[in-house]
């Protein structure tokens, strides 16, 4: 198989070619040819597991140097789920490389979520191996590089969770969101919600109650997050 395509999205040459064809090699085949002593990507892939989550660690503490561990936990859980890391697949057509067996083959296994993010795991593990982790940042840090917004925290953090989780560590109580307003004609309206917890009265807004139901949220964290409260809350 010509893989000179995706060596030339990648960016990447490999010194050691084999170990692209093993990432490639799905466990269907390799069942299916026993006979060959072919290897399949899956130890690839548990490797390839644990760099990804350390490359995107580490881009994370360095384009949000003001969150705290448990929020850059969940948004690294946002970025190498099997959905993510399937759409990333997608755009290096990384399924048109993969080498599968008969069955996989007309089940579309080329398109399937779970096959191709194990083979992604299984590419990094592979860049890895072949070029160090030094190579691997780069390569596939510059993949996920686009999808660390500035606003990405707050477009995917769930601040009433958050708060849920916080409040009911230190006591058998939660969080009650009130709507107390709504301005604008239906289409444009725009939403208060109030949220009570713990003696702390927080309000926020947005175009939705869901909205300002996370606005209220997340200005309540800020007052249990304070100095007083930080060393408790933590």
């Amino acid at each position: 198989m010509n893989t000179a395509p995706l060596v030339n999205r990648l960016g990447y040459l490999f010194e050691d070619g084999s170990l692209l064809e093993t990432a490639l090699r799905h466990s269907s085949f390799v069942n299916e040819n026993s006979n060959m002593g072919l290897q399949d990507n899956e130890r690839l892939e548990f490797l390839g597991d644990a760099i990804l989550n350390s490359i995107v660690s580490r881009l994370l503490m360095d384009h949000y140097p003001h969150l705290s561990e448990g929020e850059l936990s969940r948004l690294r859980s946002n970025l190498v789920n099997k959905a993510r890391l399937a759409r990333i697949a997608r755009k290096l057509d990384l399924g048109a490389f993969l080498v599968l067996g008969k069955g996989e083959l007309q089940t579309m296994g080329r398109r399937k979520e779970s096959i191709l993010a194990d083979a992604f795991e299984a590419l990094v593990a592979a860049i890895y191996l072949d070029g160090g982790f030094d190579r691997a940042f780069d390569i596939i840090g510059g993949l996920f590089i686009p999808l660390l917004a500035p606003d990405m925290p707050e477009k995917h953090f769930d601040y009433k969770t958050r708060l849920q989780e916080q409040v009911q560590a230190i006591r058998q109580t939660s969080p009650e969101y009130t709507v107390i307003g709504e301005t604008g004609p239906d289409h444009d309206k725009t939403f208060e919600v109030e949220v009570t917890v713990t003696g702390i009265r927080t309000r926020g807004t947005g175009s939705s109650k869901k909205a300002a139901e996370q606005e209220a949220a997340k200005r309540a964290l800020c007052l249990l997050d304070g100095p007083e409260n930080k060393e408790k809350h933590h």
